[in-house]
């Protein structure tokens, strides 16, 4: 009996994440579909035919009203959410405040990870909201001082990459110009990654803000020869293809989650 009423509080207790991790992925499939599109708190739409989803649709994932289905973003979200909250639960981020903390940034970098990389959006409301929390979380960590220099730290590193990025933006044009292709105005670096990483280095301090965009930074290109070599393999490879730019809020959202999350990695590859 004391056997089972044990293994019985324990069942409980993991049930608990379960429940906020399902209802933090919930949170960012939802801020992901409708802030992109309205930038407020409104009724999401279904993304093929634009008609609103009824609540109970909605909550329960079912198609819309027109029969299109939800897409596979909406159930990694969903399985990521969970696996990390379980993950939280066992190991919190007691530096930047315990669980509940974690739980929450992980909506944001959620958010932030979604958008950018369907809509190459870094959004105002989610930086606005972002930088709040991430302040506040950074003070508990490192100081506010600390935690504000993060933020300059962070600004300073990313508008020398911005100017580089524009430059190199010009070149591209020149070169797709040359060839007769068609010229965007995409760049490499936009000003919402240079937001995004000010907010960042308010999360991580001055001390750690140069490494986490080294790391990110390292992320973004491991993922680019991924790439390559794919178009390699499946003979997609052109004399453009390098010219493609990728989104670069995931990989700072991912150098950000290993610092705050992971911090045992970081420090054994961390320089004494």
């Amino acid at each position: 009996m004391k056997n089972w009423n044990y293994n019985e509080s324990m069942l409980i207790e993991w049930v608990f994440p379960l429940i906020i991790g399902w209802f933090t992925g919930w949170m960012v499939n939802y801020l992901s579909d409708v802030l992109p599109v309205t930038r407020k708190f409104s009724v999401p739409a279904c993304t093929v035919c634009g008609e609103n989803y009824s609540l109970r649709s909605y909550l329960l994932f079912q198609p819309c009203a027109n029969g299109h289905k939800r897409g596979a973003r909406v159930w990694l979200v969903q399985a990521a959410m969970v696996a990390m909250n379980i993950y939280l639960y066992s190991t919190p981020p007691t530096r930047f405040g315990g669980y509940w903390a974690g739980a929450l940034l992980l909506i944001y970098f959620g958010v932030v990870f979604v958008v950018d990389m369907e809509h190459r959006l870094i959004l105002h409301p989610t930086s606005i909201a972002g930088s709040l929390l991430t302040l506040t979380l950074g003070t508990v960590a490192y100081g506010l001082v600390d935690s504000l220099l993060g933020g300059l730290y962070g600004l300073l590193i990313m508008l020398t990459f911005y100017f580089f990025g524009v430059l190199f933006t010009k070149l591209r044009a020149r070169r797709l110009q040359a060839q007769g292709f068609e010229v965007d105005d995409e760049e490499a670096l936009g000003q919402g990654d240079v937001i995004l990483v000010t907010v960042l280095g308010l999360l991580v301090g001055k001390s750690l803000i140069w490494f986490m965009v080294l790391v990110s930074v390292l992320l973004g290109g491991v993922f680019s020869l991924l790439l390559v070599a794919g178009m390699l393999a499946t003979k997609r490879y052109n004399s453009n293809a390098l010219m493609v730019f990728i989104p670069y809020g995931p990989y700072f959202i991912l150098g950000a989650a290993l610092f705050v999350y992971f911090p045992e990695i970081i420090r054994s590859i961390l320089p004494n």
